[in-house]
């Protein structure tokens, strides 16, 4: 299986808990203005990339804490990225993810997402605003994004906030 990417960052420490292998989806619809990440948005620009080699890259470093899925939009790839998170937590990695998407957006398209969700710890919700940037934020860009427990969420069916 292969997942398009604009590319990976083997030991990242801004995207997460701990040390972690951040894939950056190739593709994106939200186009926020001010996103740190534009070269992301064009859905036909990037590489095609096995999932395997992906994982390959995770499992060459022992030093890894977790695996993040960010973007661009990894939701717009739900299955490969689903896969991704699903063979991360085999490994006893956490996954974070990070979405333009609200929870509430997840949740219409339940089917989908959950091809990602039901394998993710954390979940940053919510487009970029510029007009809400703080630099004081700590794994988020604005006021609005959300860091959601996804587990407590999926269980209560309410959405759980927390911080790392």
């Amino acid at each position: 299986m292969k997942v398009r990417i604009a590319g990976l960052i083997n030991d990242s420490i801004v995207d997460g808990p701990g040390i972690r292998l951040t894939v950056f989806a190739q593709g994106c619809p939200h186009n926020c203005i001010g996103c740190h990440n534009p070269a992301t948005h064009d859905m036909n620009k990037g590489r095609l990339e096995y999932v395997d080699y992906i994982l390959k890259v995770a499992d060459e470093n022992p030093l890894l804490n977790g695996i993040t899925l960010s973007g661009g939009e990894p939701f717009e790839q739900p299955d490969g990225m689903g896969e991704i998170a699903k063979k991360a937590k085999e490994r006893g990695l956490s996954v974070v993810v990070y979405s333009g998407y609200t929870w509430q957006e997840l949740m219409e398209n339940k089917k989908d997402s959950l091809k990602i969700l039901n394998y993710a710890d954390y979940l940053i919700d919510g487009r970029f605003i510029l007009e809400k940037k703080s630099y004081e934020l700590r794994f988020k860009g604005s006021e609005n994004q959300r860091i959601i427990d996804v587990k407590k969420s999926l269980e209560s069916g309410v959405v759980v906030e927390t911080d790392f």
